[in-house]
């Protein structure tokens, strides 16, 4: 259920900034917290 909503928040997310026109930003920040989230996993295993 918890996936769920986090996938409905982040498709709504998607929504909002293609009709605000911000794509670009939010696949920058999207793609900035994978690395970073793989980075903090990697050094606190």
């Amino acid at each position: 259920m918890r996936a769920l909503l986090y996938w409905l928040a982040k498709m709504i997310g998607d929504v909002n900034a293609v009709s605000k026109g911000k794509t670009g930003k939010r696949i920058a920040r999207r793609m900035a917290g994978k690395v970073t989230g793989r980075g903090l996993g990697r050094w606190f295993k």
